[in-house]
């Protein structure tokens, strides 16, 4: 749904954002259907070259907008949804599996098609204007996206490709990929994440055949719009709609974590889907968010092409399913390359029960920074960033302390506490030093601040 969502050692640091010196390369993806091979990598640094990156086969000239940093980029094309025993590509394999056992179409086949090779690059279009997400809503702003430039950008979500897929002919489909935000830093939280997005389409017939007297039941009406239907729909097709919708759900949520699962609807209201829902289920005593959905918003779909039909979407976060299934403690461990992670996952069968082994768990090591932030251009998300830059994956949490106005100078000042921690051995805090010093050396340097250190 559109919003509803190794260690790295430091010699030098110089921009947060890519340099337009440098040169990505890297490999395209393509659509495929129900396709799980990996797409490699390869993103070596090449000579320097003119103000513009080469990401997956294309090349995008850089603006005042451009935003992505190296460390980013590096992640693009991993594609860990389809490595094989991955546990993503282990709750990717299960979702498929269970789709496209239970519905089928009229000779039998699987009624959803899967795309799990689209491109994580898409236009500022693809992955707003089409989803009729306002010019000035704030999920557009540079502090929280990863723009190549102001055209394209790292896609925030799977919806992007909501529209060409529908416009395509499709009815039925889950596309599934790796999704760039920039966010706070904690054990749930990564600027890659990887999702399912899930769009069925009805026509009238589809909608009502099972309904008794159901021949003269509309998809549409000229009424008025609310938060619980759109104008153009009318109440009995949007309650079919999102009856379905959340039986599917449930049914999805029950196949993967069994039969004794409760599971709760939270009503949502966003200005482009109505109406909107949360599913929320309880884990270990614990409601825990697993996805959002909603019924699709009518313009999109006619815009697409399927003007005489009605439909649902969801999209959710594999990780966070992987993390409630598997019982694991932090989203950082899902890129670890280390053996006695990626082999606890390697079993028989996809629907094999397994319970994550802790690896030996190091001691962290803290140390806070604090400074004066500039006078208007501050983003907590360009430091959260910087930080995630230069420490990469040592990086276990950021967490905002203190922050302080000055009386006289109306100067503010922020003091943040940086928790290190190695995945894989014990940290010395020699070498957290260097890396520190990095973070508040580019943090003057990049961000304008002045330091307190």
């Amino acid at each position: 749904m559109a919003m509803l969502w190794k260690f790295m050692r430091v010699a030098k640091y110089s921009k947060t954002a890519l340099s337009p010196k440098v040169k990505v390369r890297g490999i395209p993806t393509h659509s495929r259907h129900s396709s799980s091979k990996s797409v490699p990598s390869d993103f070596a640094a090449s000579a320097p070259c003119s103000s513009t990156v080469e990401l997956l086969g294309k090349s995008y000239p850089q603006d005042d907008y451009s935003n992505v940093t190296e460390k980013i980029l590096s992640k693009v094309g991993k594609n860990l949804h389809n490595r094989k025993h991955h546990p993503l590509w282990l709750i990717k394999e299960q979702v498929k599996e269970h789709f496209y056992k239970h519905y089928l179409g009229r000779r039998g086949t699987p009624l959803f098609s899967v795309y799990d090779g689209l491109s994580p690059v898409v236009t500022v279009q693809q992955n707003f204007d089409s989803l009729l997400i306002p010019q000035n809503h704030a999920s557009r702003r540079k502090e929280d996206n990863y723009y190549l430039n102001r055209d394209h950008m790292l896609r925030a979500h799977t919806s992007a490709h909501q529209w060409d897929l529908i416009h395509s002919g499709l009815d039925a489909f889950l596309a599934v990929g790796d999704v760039y935000r920039r966010d706070t830093i904690d054990n749930t939280h990564y600027p890659v994440f990887h999702q399912m997005e899930g769009v069925r389409l009805f026509s009238c017939h589809e909608l009502f055949s099972s309904i008794k007297d159901g021949e003269g039941l509309q998809l549409f009406e000229q009424g008025h719009r609310t938060a619980h239907k759109q104008e153009c729909h009318t109440m009995e097709a949007v309650r079919l709609v999102e009856f379905n919708l959340k039986q599917v759900l449930t049914k999805l949520m029950t196949h993967i974590f069994g039969d004794g699962l409760q599971v709760r609807w939270v009503d949502c209201y966003f200005p482009f889907t109505h109406p909107s829902f949360e599913m929320e289920i309880n884990f270990q005593g614990e409601w825990m968010e697993v996805l959002g959905c909603g019924v699709m918003e009518q313009q999109l779909v006619n815009s697409a092409g399927a003007q005489d039909k009605i439909g649902w979407a969801f999209g959710l976060g594999l990780e966070r399913l992987a993390m409630i299934l598997y019982d694991i403690p932090d989203i950082r461990l899902f890129w670890s390359e280390d053996e006695r992670f990626l082999k606890q996952f390697i079993g028989p069968h996809i629907w094999q029960k397994i319970k994550f082994q802790p690896l030996s768990r190091y001691p962290p090591l803290i140390n806070d920074i604090s400074f004066w932030l500039p006078s208007e251009t501050y983003s907590q998300n360009d430091f959260y960033d910087l930080v995630r830059t230069i420490g990469g994956d040592l990086i276990e949490k950021v967490v905002l302390l203190d922050e302080f106005a000055h009386p006289k100078t109306r100067k503010v000042s922020h003091c943040y506490r940086i928790v290190y921690r190695h995945p894989e051995r014990t940290l010395t805090q020699d070498e957290v030093q260097h890396i520190h010093q990095a973070i508040e050396e580019s943090a003057v340097r990049e961000l304008g601040v002045e330091g307190r250190f």
